[in-house]
């Protein structure tokens, strides 16, 4: 079942709500760049990919990888309001013994198609995935979120010449490009532009879109799909902790929650009126 534009703009703000609760109640985790890949998950999850939540593991289900595992708030949040589990359950994110660990968990949480939060690792993971279908001869794509941060770890760039190597078009990266990282901006931090041409020289279909216009997104991965002979890489710009003012293009928010105070500003921003 695919969600219209219209309702995907609703679930986009409901998921954010999320975030701020579940990164509040937790007294931990990292809400900047969760804020920040919401339209790209509800764009995924809610039209582009084939899944089933009755049927997790379907054989023709497509795969997604969450490279970046720190923003494990948005990727629990999708997949409640899709339907893989109970919403009440966000609210025990990182406490002890809850399947929603504070970076994605495969053996707690069934749902996964892997464990992940070790930076630079997802894209490899996700070629594996890609060679295993085509050798397999099944036709599902993988889907794999990277933050542009994560960009600077070496392994990223082995599996970008993978993919190409290997004419992965089953394979669509999709970069976080929101310009900040933990300890600040990717540009001072070591600087990644000109980055559509360094995925386009290592042989990368590239596509540059607004991260947060559900229409451009959906563009954007059907372009992927239509690509034959090498993979594609969306580079997604976006704006980290988008959505509540006071957490926008600021790196501290990577890592920080929200108080119960600040989180009651930020709900309030995203139309709650309770």
């Amino acid at each position: 079942m695919n969600y219209s534009v219209p309702d995907m703009k609703k679930l986009a703000t409901e998921i954010r709500k999320d975030i701020i609760r579940m990164t509040c109640e937790a007294g931990s985790g990292h809400p900047g760049g969760s804020l920040s890949s919401v339209e790209i998950m509800v764009s995924l999850y809610f039209n582009v990919m084939k899944h089933d939540p009755k049927n997790q593991a379907w054989d023709d289900r497509d795969r997604f990888v969450l490279s970046k595992g720190h923003v494990c708030p948005v990727l629990y949040a999708s997949l409640a309001r899709r339907g893989y589990f109970p919403p009440e359950e966000l609210m025990t994110l990182r406490k002890f013994g809850s399947r929603l660990q504070g970076h994605p968990h495969r053996l707690k949480l069934s749902c996964l198609e892997t464990s992940s939060g070790s930076l630079g690792q997802g894209l490899s993971i996700a070629s594996g995935m890609a060679i295993g279908l085509r050798m397999d001869k099944k036709s599902p794509r993988v889907y794999c979120l990277m933050g542009d941060g994560e960009l600077q770890e070496g392994q990223v760039w082995e599996a970008a010449m993978t993919g190409a190597h290997y004419k992965l078009d089953n394979l669509c990266g999709i970069v976080d490009v929101n310009g900040l990282q933990i300890d600040g901006r990717t540009s001072d931090v070591k600087n990644l532009e000109p980055l559509a041409d360094k995925w386009k020289a290592f042989g990368w279909h590239t596509i540059e879109v607004d991260g947060h216009n559900v229409e451009a997104l959906i563009s954007a991965f059907r372009e992927a799909e239509r690509t034959k002979g090498k993979p594609t890489v969306i580079l997604a710009k976006t704006v980290k902790g988008k959505g509540v003012s006071f957490m926008e293009n600021k790196a501290e928010w990577h890592g920080k929650p929200p108080s119960k105070e600040e989180a009651a500003k930020a709900l309030k921003e995203l139309g709650e009126t309770c």
